[in-house]
């Protein structure tokens, strides 16, 4: 006989396995997720894809005061970055006789020798440098100062050797300072040699507007590298791509709830605009331009 107890048992284990697998198969309300963007469309207009290279200011003139006598400094009229006017008194050299004389105090009223010679500016310009201080003893033509010309500001470029093709004598550029001032600027002409070093060669950069700056101040200079007009333009921020950078698309909106996937072919472009040379695009073309990130084809968005 078969034992009642093991077909009872057996009996409420189907019952509760039944159970189990009906209540999985029940359909779940999963919510229609849909991610919130932003749009733009397209853009005709000029557009101009640039590069930026270093440069440095420089003074190209500059006047070397020299000691015309053999002495001692007897005084000091300047300071490193005073303004000085042509024929400005800058030193007194007081020449090694005249010391001697004084060391031995001499009291012939007949020996008249004042022994003091006045060094002058030979040029305005600014103090860029003082070599000698009150009391040093200078020979005829050691150098004292250096006055530079203030008017003789320019930049030398760095132009890397595979770049100088876009680099020519009179274009306009720009001069970006370290506080994102610019200051229009034209190329005059480069220098016949190489840096050994980092394979850059100078060109002189002169700023259309002059104004006071230091010597050495390290500088951004923009030339314009290619310029087109009447091209079609995208921000950049709505141009995705893959991870090696070989693949381009964009997402556009086929109706108000969908957009799709459409690769594009770039041109020039900006640091804020990309040129579109494939396919055609109209204004009326509705392109994600945030949230556009890590979207599949045929992705559910909400226009914000």
């Amino acid at each position: 006989m078969i034992n009642s107890k093991a077909l009872i048992a057996n009996f409420l284990l189907i019952v509760m396995t039944t159970g189990c697998v009906q209540k999985s198969e029940e359909p779940e309300n999963v919510p229609d997720v849909k991610t919130p963007v932003t749009l733009t469309s397209i853009a005709v207009k000029s557009l101009s894809e640039t590069i930026e290279l270093n440069a440095f200011s420089i003074f190209i003139k500059k006047n070397i005061v020299k000691s015309t006598a053999t002495g001692f400094v007897e005084n000091i009229e300047i300071n490193p970055a005073d303004l000085v006017e042509k024929g400005q008194l800058l030193f007194s050299i007081k020449t090694k006789e005249a010391s001697a004389i004084d060391r031995n105090n001499f009291k012939d009223s007949s020996l008249i020798f004042a022994g003091s010679i006045q060094i002058k500016a030979p040029k305005a310009g600014v103090i860029s440098s003082v070599a000698h201080q009150k009391g040093d003893y200078v020979q005829e033509g050691d150098e004292l100062a250096c006055i530079s010309d203030l008017n003789s500001l320019e930049y030398l470029l760095q132009v890397p050797f595979e770049m100088r093709e876009f680099i020519h004598n009179n274009m306009s550029c720009e001069i970006i300072l370290p506080d994102n001032k610019i200051i229009e600027g034209i190329v005059l002409n480069n220098l016949p040699s190489m840096d050994i070093a980092s394979q850059t060669e100078s060109f002189a950069v002169k700023p259309k507007v002059l104004e006071k700056q230091p010597e050495n101040l390290i500088v951004k200079i923009r030339i314009i590298k290619t310029s087109k007009n009447n091209v079609v333009v995208l921000p950049k921020n709505a141009i995705l791509a893959n991870e090696e950078q070989t693949e381009f698309w964009i997402m556009k909106m086929i109706n108000d709830s969908i957009a799709i996937k459409v690769p594009i072919d770039k041109g020039i472009e900006t640091s804020y605009e990309v040129e579109i040379l494939k396919p055609l695009f109209t204004k009326s073309d509705r392109i994600l331009l945030s949230g556009n990130y890590g979207l599949a084809d045929t992705a559910k968005v909400l226009i914000q």
